[in-house]
């Protein structure tokens, strides 16, 4: 029999058994799903203009159920596939593998219908798939992280300094963006400055300018980042690390709204938005005199925690999948999802380096990945330290502290290798282990 779909414009055709909630998911997105078995049901076929899609359902296939479901995909050139994989489905067979290279994405247990539904949508309409519209570069559903866009929401508008706090590599930056984007500044430079980066010689210049011959080498004026922000946001990442004097000068500037150039006694109306970030605590920088109180008030109007990545649950399977679908967008690779073991080794794992880690290795797994399922060897996860029990807590806290130690020291000493080395009383050679260990790229961090 030909099985020819006229009546639903929205249509799934779903070769295997959909669960009810799977079903009622989709239908509250529009589509409705019409079950067929491969083996029985004749050629596929749809009516010119009406959004259809096949879906290869993979859960529980024996052999012979996997070769009716290639010849159907064969069969239906004009179709678009998709398919999704069970935790024991094998990709080596002949009919695995055409299925898989035809389909246009994959899915795999527990199934992601929040994704089937964006990816249905976006065939429907013929185009990519949309990301939130408010935070495009912020990925999750945990409570967590809606809490936090929630708060976003609320400062945004709110033209008040704001700190943003938390660990290296969690999205510091994404979350000012964020916050820049949804302003009334949105439309004026958005500057980020990584303060920690600064030369201690050149700070004072970087951020507020100077005039002609203020120092040595200073041959013409020069326009400091405040001023270069005008009308926007400054992003002031790494704020602990900035020299007292130039906190100073930036108190000034969030008192009165003017700076002044290095050379110059003349102060310069400035309206830039400041928006300051950091991994270390400032309180105790205050109590240890390396922060000033009144700069710390005066930033810590309004607060914003980024969570690592550790607390935010299942984020961390739907994040890795967005980074490889972007991936993918620019690079060629025969990874398109991951595998259950990879999926279990991702929840497991501490997440010491967290959302910027976790891009690191998802893009080194989908090159070396040799399968079009990603699985826990390709992350280089499947010994990696895990969450489950005290020991493995324990190595994860260990693991965690070197890391921050090690990072603190090489921002102290400015990343001067040397220095770092003579601190930590350990050899240069043991500082750059240290730092390929913990995935630590200098050039990126200086």
């Amino acid at each position: 029999m030909q099985l020819d779909v006229v009546a639903a414009q929205r249509c799934v055709i779903w070769l295997g058994r959909p669960t009810g909630e799977e079903v009622r998911a989709l239908a509250s997105e529009g589509w409705s799903i019409r079950v067929v078995d491969a083996v029985d049901v004749g050629r596929l076929q749809q009516r010119e203009g009406d959004p259809m899609v096949a879906l290869a359902d993979l859960r529980g296939c024996d052999a012979q159920m996997q070769s009716a479901i290639a010849r159907q995909l064969e069969g239906s050139p004009n179709l678009t596939w998709l398919a999704l994989l069970g935790a024991g489905t094998t990709t080596g067979s002949q009919a695995v593998q055409r299925i898989l290279r035809d389909s246009a994405e994959y899915f795999t247990v527990p199934l992601d219908v929040a994704r089937l539904a964006r990816v249905l949508s976006s065939i429907a309409q013929g185009t990519p798939a949309a990301e939130g519209e408010d935070f495009p570069d912020i990925v999750g559903q945990s409570d967590i992280v809606l809490s936090m866009c929630s708060h976003l929401r609320k400062f945004a508008p709110v033209d008040l300094p704001v700190l943003i706090t938390g660990e290296t590599g969690t999205g510091k930056e994404g979350a000012a963006q964020a916050l820049h984007r949804l302003s009334r500044r949105r439309d004026r430079p958005f500057v980020p400055i990584n303060c920690g980066a600064l030369p201690v010689h050149l700070v004072q210049s970087e951020l507020f300018g100077h005039e002609r011959g203020a120092f040595t080498g200073a041959t013409a004026r020069r326009i400091g980042h405040i001023e270069s922000a005008a009308g926007g946001t400054i992003f002031l990442d790494e704020i602990g690390d900035l020299p007292l004097d130039a906190q100073t000068s930036l108190l000034r500037f969030l008192q009165e709204g003017t700076i002044e150039r290095l050379g110059s006694s003349q102060p310069i109306r400035a309206d830039a938005r400041v928006v300051a970030a950091t991994h270390v605590d400032l309180e105790r920088a205050v109590e240890a005199g390396r922060f000033r109180e009144d700069l710390f008030y005066r930033l810590n109007v309004l607060r914003l925690a980024v969570p690592p990545l550790r607390e935010r649950g299942g984020d961390v399977e739907l994040i890795a999948q967005h980074v490889l679908d972007r991936f993918r967008e620019h690079h060629s690779c025969r990874a398109r999802t991951f595998g259950t073991a990879a999926r279990a080794a991702m929840r497991r794992y501490a997440w010491p380096g967290n959302v910027r880690e976790l891009i690191n290795r998802v893009q080194r797994a989908a090159v070396v990945a040799e399968d079009a399922v990603i699985g826990a060897a390709d992350l280089d996860l499947s010994t990696a330290v895990g969450q489950g029990d005290g020991v493995a807590s324990l190595d994860a806290t260990r693991v965690r502290a070197e890391r921050e130690a090690i990072l603190a020291c090489l921002r102290e000493s400015r990343f001067n290798i040397s220095e770092c080395a003579r601190r930590l009383s350990i050899s240069r050679v043991t500082v750059y282990r240290l730092c390929k260990k913990h995935h630590l790229a200098l050039d990126q961090l200086r």
